[in-house]
């Protein structure tokens, strides 16, 4: 073999090591973008089911507080009439002392350091109202998490097209079967705001 054949197989050996390297380089790039992507995903279901587990069980919570407190404010309403009024005997007066004592102890009103008068004359600042701001602000967490975490399966998602889209690696994928993957995108309702509905 001539020093001539000798060189041609030389430059041969390493152009064919130089694509085969440039190959796997592709590939193994390819294979990290596609995980990204897939854990990207797997972030965005987390959220939804976050979402799906926390806010209704909120939303209960909040209803069910709403409802007590209705119950119990009607109870004082209630007790407070007949303890004003001047045709109520003084046992009716008693029962009626005795069921705003019961309904402020069921709103988890008495032992908060007021006189008993001063809560039986003022309405009682219930907890729904802290039950409501916790739930807005759960709505709007969840939400900002769940943006976050579809912008960042979209940038994912761009980052690794536009790699396997890139030459040499889009041979490298057509070969080895790698597709583009879907960017996140929102349904028509999604322009529609979402509503809490506290009437069921």
């Amino acid at each position: 073999m001539g020093k001539i054949a000798l060189i041609i197989l030389g430059v041969l050996l390493l152009f064919v090591l130089i694509i085969g390297g440039a190959g796997l380089s592709s590939y193994n790039g390819l294979v990290e973008s596609r995980n990204l992507v897939d854990k990207q995903w797997a972030q965005v279901e987390n959220n939804l089911q976050r979402r799906a587990d926390l806010i209704p069980n909120l939303v209960n919570t909040v209803k069910g507080y709403a409802n007590i407190e209705q119950s119990v404010l009607t109870q004082i309403a209630q007790a407070q009439s007949i303890m004003k009024s001047g045709s109520a005997t003084p046992e009716q007066k008693m029962d009626a002392s005795n069921q705003m004592t019961g309904a402020l102890q069921r709103g988890g009103l008495l032992g908060a350091g007021l006189p008993f008068m001063t809560l039986v004359q003022a309405y009682p600042q219930l907890k729904s109202d802290q039950q409501f701001l916790r739930l807005q602000d759960e709505l709007a967490g969840t939400e900002n998490r769940l943006a976050v975490a579809r912008k960042d399966y979209n940038d994912s998602v761009n980052d690794y097209n536009t790699k396997r889209q890139k030459f040499p690696t889009v041979i490298v994928a057509s070969l080895t079967g790698f597709q583009d993957k879907p960017f996140f995108k929102a349904d028509e309702g999604a322009k529609t705001a979402p509503k809490v509905d506290f009437s069921k």
